[in-house]
């Protein structure tokens, strides 16, 4: 009987490590079109910060006259200001946040699995509230609005659509902070399993964490300002190198061939 029931063990051992093997086969696939979108992400990021040194692009309207302006003027710096790149840039990571998870599923199931509900969390939450193709749609209507009560209408809808889409402001806050949680909880991942190194943990730590501090001050503390921009610059040149260093890690991965496991029940069936 031990004969026949380690003789159906073994029989089902190379299914099993078949079905591992195809299983890391695709992850390597995703590791590797993550590795992409992250090199992507800081592409979105630097053109979000020479886009800043262009006409207009370092300063938003103040009135709803200025936004409309805008928008007539130059439609994608208006969408811009309301956080266009951020939706890119919000998709691409998605898809880094996916393969960390991926990567760490057996160093670290549970905390890399909350750091990926955390970010979907905040990316949906940010796409829900961002506003910029909505303006742009009421400043279309208010070009041609022939009549005053026609204008203060559209107005008064761009009006309430800032004050839940503006960047950096209570409107928006929530969505930032859960996804900066996220990037905090996913590097702390990171320096716990040593899969993608400590400088790539301590330089998710250094990016997440003072990118988190700006958005408090810059949303409910604005005569910070200056401070805050120092901290937005910190945040933002770590969140550079820490997606340029997990990028090369997840491709590194990418190329790895799967390890072939020897069942151990298989080392046992000339034994009977």
């Amino acid at each position: 009987m031990s004969t026949i029931l380690t003789a159906r063990t073994a029989g089902q051992a190379p299914a099993a490590e078949r079905e591992t093997e195809n299983e890391e086969v695709i992850w390597k696939s995703v590791y590797r079109a993550s590795g992409a979108a992250a090199l992507l992400a800081v592409l979105v990021t630097l053109s979000e910060i020479a886009i800043t040194f262009l006409p207009g692009g370092n300063a938003s309207p103040e009135t709803i006259d200025g936004w409309f302006t805008l928008f007539q003027d130059n439609w994608f710096l208006g969408l811009r200001n309301l956080g266009l790149l951020n939706l890119a840039f919000t998709t691409l990571a998605l898809l880094v946040f996916f393969a960390l998870y991926g990567a760490h599923r057996h160093a670290n199931r549970p905390y890399a699995a909350l750091a990926l509900i955390l970010f979907i969390l905040g990316g949906a939450v940010f796409c829900a509230t961002n506003r910029a193709f909505p303006m742009l749609a009421l400043s279309r209507q208010y070009a041609v609005a022939t009549t005053g009560p026609q204008r203060a209408t559209v107005m008064a809808a761009a009006q309430a659509m800032l004050a839940v889409g503006q960047s950096h402001t209570p409107g928006t806050f929530l969505g930032f902070f859960l996804s900066e949680v996220a990037g905090l909880v996913m590097a702390l991942v990171m320096l716990r399993s040593r899969i993608f190194g400590s400088a790539t943990a301590y330089a998710g730590i250094s990016a997440f964490g003072f990118l988190l501090v700006f958005e408090v001050c810059a949303s409910f503390v604005p005569a910070l300002g200056a401070v805050a921009m120092l901290f937005a610059m910190v945040g933002g040149l770590s969140s550079i190198v820490w997606y340029l260093l997990a990028a090369r890690r997840l491709f590194q991965l990418g190329q790895r061939a799967p390890e072939r496991r020897l069942h151990p029940s298989s080392s046992r069936i000339g034994a009977h």
